[in-house]
């Protein structure tokens, strides 16, 4: 039986204010990730919902903001 080995994981806030950027950047650039990509919702009591990620989802997200950076300078 396969468990589950996160055992911690991270806020978009957290993660927008570690990496320098605005939070509306990640919630963009995270648009298309799945669970297996290190992203996960959490809910509170009134369903409100607080996006965050894994240590792969945090890789993932840095990996997204690396090409938006490099694709932001390539352009004309």
């Amino acid at each position: 039986m396969q468990r589950n080995k996160v055992h911690h994981v991270r806020t978009v806030e957290r993660i927008a204010k570690d990496l320098g950027v605005d939070e509306d950047l990640i919630h963009d650039l995270t648009l298309g990730l799945e669970p297996e990509d290190g992203v996960i919702w959490v809910y509170g009591i009134d369903d409100d919902a607080i996006l965050a990620f894994t240590d792969e989802g945090i890789e993932e997200v840095q990996r997204l903001l690396d090409e938006y950076r490099h694709d932001d300078t390539t352009k004309p």
